[in-house]
């Protein structure tokens, strides 16, 4: 009797221990098959997933800024010139003064201009792994390049 409660017990435990043990090139919590992104294709059959084939620079100013640094620093230079020239008799205390009121000037100018001309936007072209072609608009490319694998999410496309 025991045996055969024993016998039961190990056939009962071996069979749990098959369910959980996994195929080859099975991965459960990365989708199945080839690595996929937990949306139950593999890689090759991924429905999200593509290349990017043109990246577009759109809003913003290609351009470095220029005038806002320059007219912040001149703004920041004068104002604190003129503090120094209220608060202290040193020259060395105010010739420091205005240096650092040129440079405080001349990086709020250009926060200044950037909030001003926008920030810049890219249009993402994607080749979508099933032939679709999509475009998809977004502040920053983390690292995409043409020719990148992307997966598309929530209207952005992020490299994988």
């Amino acid at each position: 009797m025991k045996s055969r409660l024993i016998g039961t017990a190990v056939i009962a435990a071996s069979m749990a221990l098959a369910g959980c043990a996994s195929s080859p090139g099975y991965s459960p919590g990365y989708g199945g098959y080839g690595g996929g992104y937990g949306n139950g294709y593999g890689r090759g059959e991924c429905y999200d997933c593509g290349t990017v084939t043109r990246i577009e620079v759109v809003g913003g100013d290609r351009n470095p800024n220029v005038a806002g640094p320059i007219i912040g620093g001149i703004v920041g230079a004068v104002a604190a010139k003129e503090l120094a020239r209220r608060n202290t008799d040193s020259h060395g205390r105010r010739n420091v003064a205005i240096g650092a009121g040129a440079v405080g000037g001349a990086v709020a100018g250009n926060a200044i201009q950037n909030r001003v001309e926008g920030a810049r936007q890219y249009n993402v072209h994607v080749r979508m792994q099933d032939g679709r072609t999509t475009v998809v608009s977004q502040g920053d490319l983390d690292g995409i390049r043409e020719g990148s694998p992307v997966r598309i999410q929530n209207g952005r496309a992020y490299a994988y």
